[in-house]
C-alpha cells in the first residue's frame, strides 16, 4: 500500500510524546498534523482531510473518548480509522471502545513507535482494500 502522503492527525497532550510520534510517522512517509488536545483535534477535523486519527485517551478540554464519540456521531468521520493510545491499558474497556466508539486499535503506553507505524499501515491498507 502507498502510505506516502497519507494524512495522520495525532491528538496528544504530552509535547515530548507528540514530537516522537510525529518524527517517526513522518519518517515513515506520512503527513502528520499534531493537536495538543481533543478540542484542537476536533477543530482540525472540521477544516482538514485525514486518513487516520491517533489519539491519546486522557487529554484536557476533550478526552480521546469524547473525540471519538463526536466523530462517530458525524457522518463525515464515521469511517475514519482510529488508534487510541492509553496509559490505562488494564483499566480500559476494549470491547466498549471498539463497539461503541469504533476504535480499531488500542496501544497501551509505553508503546513501540515501530508497532504504531505498522498498525497505522495495516489499518490504512485494510481501509483502502477493495471490498467483496
Amino acid at each position: 500500500m502507498q502510505i506516502e502522503g497519507k494524512r495522520i492527525l495525532v491528538a496528544e497532550d504530552n509535547p515530548a510524546l507528540a514530537h516522537v510520534v510525529r518524527f517517526h510517522l513522518e519518517r515513515a512517509g506520512f503527513c502528520v498534523t499534531v493537536a495538543c488536545n481533543g478540542r484542537e483535534a476536533w477543530d482540525f477535523l472540521q477544516t482538514g482531510s485525514f486518513d487516520l486519527l491517533v489519539t491519546d485517551q486522557q487529554m484536557p478540554e476533550m478526552s480521546g473518548c469524547d473525540l471519538c464519540e463526536a466523530m462517530r456521531q458525524d457522518r463525515r468521520f464515521s469511517g475514519l480509522p482510529i488508534v487510541m493510545l492509553t496509559a490505562k491499558g488494564l483499566e480500559i474497556e476494549l470491547q466498549w471502545l471498539r463497539e461503541e466508539l469504533g476504535v480499531q486499535q488500542v496501544l497501551p503506553k509505553p508503546f513501540s513507535v515501530t508497532q504504531l507505524t505498522e498498525t497505522i499501515g495495516d489499518l490504512l491498507s485494510a481501509a483502502s482494500a477493495p471490498r467483496g
